[in-house]
């Protein structure tokens, strides 16, 4: 009597994920972030005690040099405020991937049914909610010292600017995060990149009072246009710097979330 040997192995099925399937489970990893940010507030501490900081801080130190009082210096620092804080917020976005993928929380997602861009997809859109803290906290403070700009829904539409901006940018750090191998990595070398982005700029004191090679970098600054977009806006004026803005927030998208996407497949 012959015994048959042969070992049937389970192949697992390919599950076909459209297009409404990608966006609804991107907003369903997206909520699972917001629940995260419930149970454990300290999440928010920095885009929270940011905005105070910053703005008692560098308005007690320039305001007096630069506008003859904290008042006047407001509407040049509220915008140059708003932009660091948010950009920096940013920068968490990769440093916390970076802390899931090493924990093995993506490694679990792979297993369900689900588009492979959900879990990336929906971490980054939940860290927009930070960024929307960050921007409300800032004009909160800013009134509170004085700062009244000329147009509410030209400011409204400033925060709104930035956040888009920013989800952008944490592209860049979410490809950081994938790339590197410690959170400690990403934070160092994120913070590295956007220090001389945020500081060699427009966004606290005139560029006029800056040595010349830092002045031709600062014009060149997208953080610069970023800045001058903000301040154009809570003027209630609308220029070319928005446009200019919104054109680098495009093509970061364009460029890099193909490429963190591509990474973060092999990655995990």
């Amino acid at each position: 009597m012959s015994v048959d040997t042969t070992v049937t192995t389970a192949v697992p099925i390919a599950v076909r994920v459209t297009l409404a399937d990608a966006v609804s489970q991107s907003l369903t990893m997206a909520a699972r972030g917001l629940l995260r940010i419930k149970h454990n507030p300290q999440l928010l501490f920095d885009v929270i005690i940011l905005p105070i900081v910053f703005t008692v801080m560098f308005s007690s130190i320039f305001g007096g040099a630069i506008a003859g009082d904290v008042v006047g210096y407001l509407p040049i620092l509220i915008p140059g405020v708003l932009v660091q804080v948010v950009l920096a917020a940013s920068v968490t976005t990769g440093v916390q991937l970076r802390e899931d993928m090493d924990k093995g929380v993506f490694d679990r997602f792979t297993s369900l049914p689900i588009a492979r861009i959900a879990p990336l997809a929906g971490s980054l859109l939940s860290d927009m909610v930070r960024y929307v803290v960050g921007t409300t906290i800032t004009i909160i403070v800013g009134l509170i010292m004085g700062y009244r700009p000329a147009s509410v829904i030209g400011t409204i539409g400033a925060c709104l600017l930035v956040v888009v901006v920013a989800f952008a940018l944490s592209w860049v750090f979410a490809l950081m995060g994938v790339l590197m191998d410690k959170a400690s990595t990403v934070q160092g070398v994120s913070m590295l990149v956007l220090m001389p982005l945020t500081f060699m700029s427009n966004a606290l004191v005139p560029v006029t009072t800056m040595p010349g090679w830092m002045q031709a970098f600062a014009h060149v600054n997208p953080v610069s246009h970023l800045v001058s977009a903000v301040r154009q806006m809570t003027d209630g004026r609308f220029g070319a710097e928005i446009a200019w803005s919104l054109l680098g927030a495009a093509c970061v998208l364009a460029v890099v979330a193909p490429l963190t996407l591509r990474v973060y497949m092999r990655r995990t």
